[in-house]
Parts: C-alpha cells; sequence; structure tokens
C-alpha cells in the first residue's frame, strides 16, 4: 500500500507555477482618495479597539503599533469553510486519542527523536512521565487550531498543520471581523456583510481556560500564562486574560516565563505547583514550543516540573507531542485515522484534508519519496518538527539541503508535503510605518480553532470557537505576519465558482 501511495505520488501534477486568480470582495483598485480614507479609517479602528502589536525592530514596552492587515476580507468557498468548522470536533477527538496512545506515539517518533534534539528532549519528558505510573493530573486541556489552504487542484481544503501549542492570533483576528465589517460598510458595501461571519475564537478559547479552572475546583489557585521573556504579540494574550476576567471574576491570571518557572516555581509533596505564594491551577503556554525557549538545562527542569505536577497543562507533553509533524504524516497513512475513530463518515471526511505526507526515513518508502523530491522539488514542501514559522524549506532549495542530508540519520527528523496550490486574489495590504497601502497578489491560510477536555477514558468537553485568516504575498514561502510578508485577514463567503478562476 506504501508503494502504491509513493507511485501516486510520482505521477501527480501539481501546477505550482500557474496562479489561479479568484475575484476579491470589493472590485480593486478603488479611487486613491477613497482608498485613502478607507485605510485611515482601518488603522484608527485597529488602533482603538487592540489589533495591536509590539514592534520588534523598535520594540517598546509602552507603545504600540496596529498589526499588519490587509483592507478587505478575502473570499473563500462557503462549503469548504463550512466543512472545517464541522470538522474540528472530530479532529479534536482524533488528536486527543493520539495523545493518550502512548504505543502511536513511540511509533510514530521513534527515528525522529534519535536525530532531532529538541523532540528527543519532549519525548524523554513524556518517558519519564509515563515511567512514573503516568501524569499525576490526568485530565488536558488542548486549545487546538487545524490550518488549511483551499486547493485548487482538489477544488476543496487541504490540511496543512494541525497546532497543539501556543495557537495564536484567535484574540486579534476576533476583533479583525469587526473592523472589516465597518470598512466594508464604509465602502459602501452593506449588503456583503452577511457573508463575513463572526468570530468567537476569543470568548471561546478563553472559556476552555476558565473550565479548566473551575474542574481544577480550589478558588484561590490561579490560571498561569507561560509566555516569552519579551512579548510582541501582547495584544493576542493580554484579551485572552482580560476575557477569561469578564467570564469569571474570581479568577486571577499570572504571567511567567519558563526561567521564573526554574529559579522560584515548587512542587510540593501534593503535587501541587506552586510560583510566587500562588497554587497554579492551570498552565496555558504560550512559549515551550522552541529550543531557543530552553536556554539552559533549568528550563528543561522546569518543565519536568510542571509535567508532574497536579496542574491541568494547555498542553500537556503528550499534546505537545502529538502536534509534531512527523504523528501527522503518520496518520495520514491507510488505516491510521480508523485506529482512532469508528465513524465511517468521520474517517472519510478526515482523510479528504490530508494531502500527500510523505517519510523521508532510510527504508525503502523513505527513499522512494527522497528520488522523487530531487526529481521535481517544486512539488513539494520539506517540514522539520517545529512550530512559530520560519522552518520549512521550499523549492529550489529543497534539493541541495537533501543531497547534504542523504545518507545522514537527520533525515529521519523531517517530512515531506505536497505543496498546495490556493488560489491567487488581490489585496491592500496596510502595514505600520508605510505611508500607502499596497495593492498586492495575495494567498490565504485559514484556521479553525477548538477546544477539547478530557482524559484518557473520556472527553467531557469539545467545541469548535472560532476561526482566523492569514494572508501574504503570493510568491513568498513564508508569511510571517511580524516579518513584513504576511497579514491578518477574515474571511468573505462565496461560492466555490469564484475560486480558481482559469
Amino acid at each position: 500500500t506504501k508503494l502504491i501511495l509513493l507511485d501516486s505520488l510520482l505521477q501527480e501534477i501539481i501546477l505550482v507555477n500557474i496562479k489561479l486568480p479568484m475575484d476579491p470582495c470589493i472590485p480593486i483598485p478603488i479611487p486613491d482618495e477613497q482608498l485613502e480614507d478607507l485605510v485611515e479609517k482601518a488603522k484608527d479602528y485597529a488602533l482603538m479597539h487592540g489589533i495591536c502589536m509590539r514592534q520588534k525592530d523598535k520594540f517598546d514596552r509602552d507603545a504600540l503599533h496596529f498589526a499588519p492587515f490587509v483592507l478587505f476580507p478575502t473570499p473563500f468557498p462557503r462549503d469548504e469553510y463550512n466543512k472545517a468548522v464541522e470538522l474540528q470536533p472530530i479532529l479534536n477527538e482524533l488528536m486527543h486519542k493520539v495523545a493518550h496512545d502512548y504505543d502511536f506515539l513511540k511509533e510514530s517518533l521513534k527515528h525522529t527523536i534519535k536525530v532531532d534534539e529538541f523532540t528527543g528532549r519532549l519525548w524523554n519528558i513524556y518517558e519519564t512521565i509515563m515511567s512514573e505510573g503516568g501524569p499525576t493530573q490526568e485530565l488536558d486541556v488542548g486549545l487546538f487550531r487545524s490550518d488549511y489552504f483551499y486547493c485548487c487542484g482538489s477544488k476543496g481544503i487541504k490540511q496543512v498543520e494541525f497546532n497543539t501549542i501556543a495557537s495564536s492570533f484567535g484574540c486579534v483576528t476576533s476583533k479583525l471581523v469587526q473592523a472589516h465589517k465597518y470598512v466594508v460598510a464604509e465602502a459602501g458595501r452593506g449588503d456583503l456583510l452577511k457573508d463575513i461571519p463572526d468570530n468567537g475564537a476569543l470568548e471561546g478559547l478563553s472559556g476552555g481556560l476558565v473550565e479548566a479552572w473551575k474542574i481544577y475546583a480550589k478558588p484561590q489557585s490561579v490560571i498561569m500564562f507561560l509566555v516569552e521573556d519579551v512579548t510582541f504579540n501582547i495584544c493576542d494574550q493580554k484579551f485572552h486574560e482580560f476575557e477569561i476576567r469578564r467570564q469569571c471574576p474570581e479568577v486571577y491570571v499570572i504571567r511567567k516565563t519558563l526561567t521564573d518557572l526554574a529559579n522560584r516555581a515548587e512542587m510540593k509533596e501534593d503535587k501541587t505547583l506552586w510560583i510566587d505564594g500562588h497554587e497554579v491551577a492551570v498552565v496555558y503556554m504560550r512559549c515551550g514550543y522552541h529550543p531557543d525557549q530552553y536556554p539552559t538545562e533549568k528550563e528543561w527542569e522546569a518543565r519536568l516540573m510542571m509535567e508532574r505536577s497536579l496542574a491541568i497543562k494547555s498542553p500537556s507533553i503528550n499534546y505537545h507531542l502529538a502536534g509534531t509533524k512527523k504523528v501527522q504524516q503518520e496518520l495520514s497513512k491507510p488505516g491510521q485515522v480508523e485506529k482512532f475513530l469508528g465513524d465511517k463518515a468521520q474517517i472519510e471526511s478526515v482523510r479528504d484534508i490530508f494531502t500527500g505526507l510523505y517519510s523521508l526515513d532510510h527504508d525503502e518508502v523513505g527513499n522512494k519519496s527522497y528520488e522523487a523530491t530531487i526529481s521535481s522539488p517544486e512539488k513539494f514542501v520539506l517540514k522539520p518538527q517545529r512550530e512559530g514559522g520560519g522552518n520549512n524549506v521550499y523549492g529550489a532549495d529543497i534539493k541541495p539541503f537533501l543531497e547534504k542530508i542523504k545518507d545522514s540519520e537527520e533525515r529521519n527528523a523531517y517530512i515531506l508535503m505536497d505543496r498546495i496550490q490556493p488560489p491567487v486574489t488581490t489585496n491592500y495590504m496596510v502595514r505600520p510605518g508605510q505611508a500607502k497601502a499596497k495593492l498586492v497578489d495575495v494567498i490565504s491560510e485559514l484556521g479553525i480553532f477548538g477546544y477539547v477536555i478530557g482524559d484518557k477514558n473520556a472527553i467531557h468537553t469539545n467545541k469548535y470557537v472560532g476561526q482566523m485568516l492569514r494572508t501574504k504575498l503570493s510568491h513568498v514561502d513564508e508569511g510571517g505576519v511580524a516579518a513584513g510578508l504576511g497579514a491578518l485577514d477574515s474571511v468573505y463567503l462565496v461560492d466555490a465558482g469564484r475560486c480558481c478562476l482559469t
């Protein structure tokens, strides 16, 4: 079966160099005077509603700039958007069950953990917890996001990745939807507002943390946000704090770094986690997904202490490992999803969103993937086991990179994914510090948020809560919002016939 799949890999034609256009929400370009007026209104709305970030190149603790955004919401096929929304609880359940299957995680990551030091360190923590009889706190809370492109080749959504840690931009994109509705109305197109869906990600994700805190059932305990030493995406985090307080005035949120945890936290005999006089009920990790966030052994020791504790983690170490690219690739193999889901229709709906995912392990299947990629690197994306963006290898860079590690075990740390061809549309990209909005060709990636609370035996809560759209320049590979290549966006629902025009 594996070889049949790889034969289809070799035969598949991906039209990576052909742009298939999609009409924008509002016909553009628009007159300069109207453009200037709408951009000024949009900037003011963003600044006055917290759609903001701190700038990396001009960091100032006391200053914010609006986050990069596109002026108008981007079209997305209505039926495929609804499919993604309906799928989220199914994917939540799938990943929850994957995360609680020790044997599946071990088999999936057995080669990766030997050559990828970071994933290996995470696995060692997981092994330690399991060798001690399993986690003290059996309950997990997962704040998840599943990312998709609409693929012109298949005329459907294809999953890019599934995020189990620090899934960001749920807050600011919730607010951006209202900004886009305001701008579209100001442009005289109030008739379009019904097709811009509301976004409850902020309320939903915050509600998941509040629900976990209530389950912990100690009124004096706190929710701890585990954050970077310096936070640039500050509004996305702080509005979650404010929303938690709005929903549940009794709970306090504290912000600590891994280094703070290493220096001042303790786990008491009853396995409760304490820092600075506070008992921690819930840990919400907005960092800990990159090696740079563990500068010394102390931070690794703090992560282990946290995992050993009674605090409810978002994510737990097993959720973290379940979100790796290698696990995603293993799930795409025939018969794997069936291990975790029993409903045939659900299984088919999940399998339908998978694009081609291929192993590069040193075996017959991995070698065939390697040769296919060397022959046609433009058809693939090479992915390591990292979160946070900027880690993938694309196009012409893939061949020399793979040739360099051809005979190395380092190959086991990567997976291959078919390169997806989304439709290209035009929009105005608005960035702080730029006098004029730029009319650019862009592609968009849909993110669907959900949360799940449960243990190894049962799921207690499982919800879809909201969405986001990130849009990037169509000619670039990585589309980081802070890096200047991407921007925040909202969904404008259209019939599929408007997408991938020829």
